[in-house]
């Protein structure tokens, strides 16, 4: 945990405003901090061996950058499995001219709880609350996953689930932070629909749904109009596991915290990739890209649990390397069964009309491609965000090279 805190403490800062923050590393291993989806500096960047070297028990480090541009992030150990140790927390940077109006808002940050020590699956056994081979438990086909023990919003289970007051007539913002190491979220309100304003903290077009799914490390925000008085769940169901959902419960002053919780209905209008169109265009990605790379994720074979890119797994895998200044495109086909959640570190990619840092490439020969601006040079770290997946080796190192 962070400051003892479950999601670590909410870091709150106006965009623009230059944000320090000096992280003791009072754990008996080494450790760091990544600023997921805000472009900073290379050297604050967070990644072990990468941008910085790890910061060893005992020892201070301390991350300086601007924050910049506005939207809804989330901070995070980057060092092996600490992801899945709570190492976490939101970062929201605010609008100094806000595209949308409400009243107010709440972040809703969810997770994935593993009460445990986690375990890669290629330790073996089960020792404990470990992942190993012989742990089946649901979860993704074709894939292993952590025996989780339930799923939180803001650092609860569903059986304490943290309430959301409303005031009827507002318009509230919800900030949507997919933390979670291995859990792809399906998102409803009962009783209200929502509009989606942001992806990955981008602005889009206001879309109007009833749900959503996000991947480890996405993010939403949603406006929903307080206009149906009582009291109501949030619902995230896993889509690739079995526990029971994570929920929260929107409860209207007027409700005076009498009677249950109503549930979601079954979602009829699901927002898709294609319905969000930024409102702003990505500098330097018209017409045909400069550079192209064509990637293949794929299960390795053997009987070792690996995970890679183009048949290389990280980090005995080779860099991708770009120039300063190119539009860069990377087409990826998913040959595995199971959905990864792909983040780009230092920049912002065009995938459709959106603008996003983390985007799921379906299973089952999926493929999704992405255009980006090499504008931040560096090396930086390319990944599936299924924190096992990376862990196993779907990884590779963006490289500038002159």
């Amino acid at each position: 945990m962070y400051e003892g805190q479950f999601p670590g403490p909410e870091l709150r800062v106006q965009e623009g405003d230059v944000l320090s923050v000096e992280l003791t590393n009072d754990l008996q291993e080494e450790t760091t901090i990544h600023w997921h989806g805000i472009p900073v500096p290379n050297p604050v960047d967070g990644v072990p061996n990468v941008t910085q070297d790890p910061i060893a028990p005992g020892d201070t480090f301390t991350y300086t950058f601007r924050a910049e541009p506005a939207g809804t992030y989330f901070y995070h150990s980057h060092v092996g499995l600490q992801l899945d140790r709570g190492l976490l927390g939101p970062l929201i940077v605010e609008e100094r001219e806000p595209h949308v109006e409400y009243d107010r808002e709440y972040v809703v940050v969810l997770d994935d709880y593993l009460p445990g020590d986690p375990r890669p699956p290629s330790d073996g056994g089960r020792g404990g609350s470990g992942r190993g081979g012989g742990m089946g438990g649901g979860g993704m086909m074709g894939d292993v996953r952590p025996p989780y023990e339930g799923l939180l919003i803001n650092g609860r289970l569903p059986e304490n689930p943290p309430t959301f007051d409303v005031t009827e007539g507002e318009r509230v913002r919800f900030r949507f932070v997919n933390a979670a190491s291995a859990t792809v979220f399906g998102v409803r309100i009962a009783g209200h629909e929502m509009t989606v304003t942001h992806t990955d903290g981008q602005p889009v077009n206001p879309v109007d749904v009833d749900s959503f799914v996000f991947g480890a490390g996405e993010r939403y925000d949603a406006v929903v109009e307080a206009e149906n008085p009582g009291r109501w769940f949030i619902q995230a169901d896993a889509l690739d596991g079995n526990e029971p959902s994570a929920r929260a419960v929107v409860e209207y002053e007027s409700a005076g915290g009498s009677g249950a919780p109503q549930s979601p209905s079954s979602p009829s209008n699901r927002l898709q990739y294609g319905d969000l169109r930024a409102i702003s265009s990505l500098d330097g990605v018209s017409g045909s890209p400069d550079r192209t790379f064509d990637l293949t994720l794929s299960r390795g074979g053997g009987q070792s649990y690996t995970w890679t890119i183009d048949g290389q797994a990280y980090p005995d895998a080779d860099p991708l390397q770009i120039r300063p200044g190119e539009h860069v495109r990377i087409r990826m086909t998913n040959q595995s069964p199971v959905v990864h959640p792909m983040h780009l570190h230092g920049h912002f990619f065009r995938v459709g009309n959106a603008i996003k840092d983390t985007v799921m490439v379906p299973g089952h020969r999926g493929r999704v491609t992405l255009d980006f601006h090499a504008d931040n040079p560096g090396r930086w770290l390319f990944h599936c965000h299924n924190l096992y997946h990376l862990d196993a080796g779907m990884a590779r190192v963006v490289k500038y090279v002159e």
